[in-house]
């Protein structure tokens, strides 16, 4: 739990890092919110985005790397 707890909190801190000094990766990341199923949402001045598509995508890349790093055996 410690090992998944240090590196969740480094990727959070290099991805505020990225975003706090504009590095754009426009090939990598172009498509999130973008996908069919996300949506926005404008109500007057007020923009509401909703990445469904794209939340479900990552959770499954996540899910497959965290897999293959897990060190549980298997029965």
């Amino acid at each position: 739990m410690g090992r998944f707890l240090f590196w969740f909190i480094f990727f959070i801190f290099l991805q505020g890092l990225l975003l706090h000094y504009s590095f754009d990766f426009p090939h990598v990341i172009a498509w999130i919110g973008k996908l069919p199923g996300d949506m926005t949402v404008m109500k007057g001045k007020t923009i509401y985005y909703l990445p469904i598509t794209s939340a479900a995508i990552f959770s499954l890349i996540m899910t497959f790397f965290l897999s293959l790093f897990s060190k549980k055996e298997k029965a």
